[in-house]
């Protein structure tokens, strides 16, 4: 009988979601079997060194960091020097996934409908003209390379644009301005590596409160409500899970991914694709996989099958 894989479980780390990881990490080792798997903690924050250290008595890493320094390919880099396999995306799509703007160019280069956008200077937080002049009003305003929608405004009025620029700036050294699309959101998980699987659709209501599905209302109980499968029309609910496979391949993603997209009436728009999507039972991503037939513990599974896809144990 094989003795139990031994995980390094990754959390932590120093991105504005680090409360996030820690609070899935916790989810995670509680749902996986011991009796298949050894956890060992270790925070990027504080242990980078005692992971290379251990990296011959570890057989895979799982990887539970949102943000800069941990989903967006370094880690990963990191990783794969230390000759440790890990799940989800590798270190390309990892960084396409964590850029905003080369995301969306990558997926109208592969067909996929997005809202229009301008790169935002810094000028324009004093005198937005430029900006007011290539979009209409209102936009939305986000750091290039954040996640859980931190730094994000949506800016209804010229006189709210200047300051939600200056904001987006405090949280990345690029900015994005693009296009708002009033609709329903939905996200689509895929998971897969070469053969990939699209899940059941989740819509995403946010309390009347919360303007936007922001970090309070991902992160606050009772702020938002999800469907999950989303109620929408089959051909609809199809095209949808057509454009999350397409935005995986286009970003050279592996493992699993979860896209978020506008649906306004028979239009659907891409948002932006996560590379690691939040990991806790009731997280967006395992009510859909839930819903596909794997429950919390057995999606873990798959996922570390898929990570060790190609890595003969050592």
């Amino acid at each position: 009988m094989l003795t139990p894989l031994r995980i390094a479980l990754l959390a932590g780390g120093t991105s504005g979601e680090r409360a996030v990881s820690l609070k899935g990490a916790e989810e995670v080792a509680r749902a996986l079997d011991p009796a298949k798997y050894t956890v060992a903690r270790y925070d990027p924050a504080t242990d980078l060194a005692r992971l290379a250290a251990d990296a011959n008595r570890i057989d895979l890493a799982f990887i539970l960091l949102h943000g800069l320094h941990g989903e967006d390919g370094t880690v990963q880099g990191m990783l794969d020097l230390l000759g440790i396999p890990y799940q989800g995306s590798g270190v390309l799509g990892s960084a396409i996934a964590m850029d905003k703007n080369l995301a969306k160019a990558l997926y109208r280069l592969a067909g996929l409908p997005v809202a229009p956008w301008v790169m935002a200077t810094r000028a324009d937080a004093s005198s937005p003209d430029r900006i007011l002049a290539a979009l209409s009003l209102p936009v939305v305003v986000k750091p290039v390379r954040q996640g859980s929608s931190i730094g994000m405004t949506i800016a209804r009025t010229a006189g709210e644009l200047s300051p939600a620029i200056a904001k987006a700036f405090e949280h990345d050294h690029e900015v994005m301005v693009e296009g708002f699309v009033q609709g329903r959101e939905v996200t689509a998980g895929v998971i897969g590596n070469d053969h990939l699987e699209a899940m059941p659709l989740v819509e995403i209501i946010p309390g009347k409160e919360h303007p936007f599905f922001s970090y309070e209302a991902k992160y606050t109980p009772g702020a938002t409500r999800e469907i999950c499968p989303a109620d929408l029309p089959e051909a609809i609910s199809r095209r949808a899970k057509e454009y999350g496979l397409a935005a995986h391949r286009a970003l050279h993603l592996r493992g699993y991914s979860r896209t978020d997209m506008i649906v306004s009436g028979n239009d659907i728009v891409i948002l932006e694709t996560n590379t690691i999507p939040g990991m806790t039972p009731t997280s967006l991503l395992p009510q859909a996989a839930a819903a596909f037939g794997l429950p919390f513990p057995k999606l873990l599974d798959r996922l570390i099958e898929l990570a060790l896809e190609g890595h003969p144990r050592r």
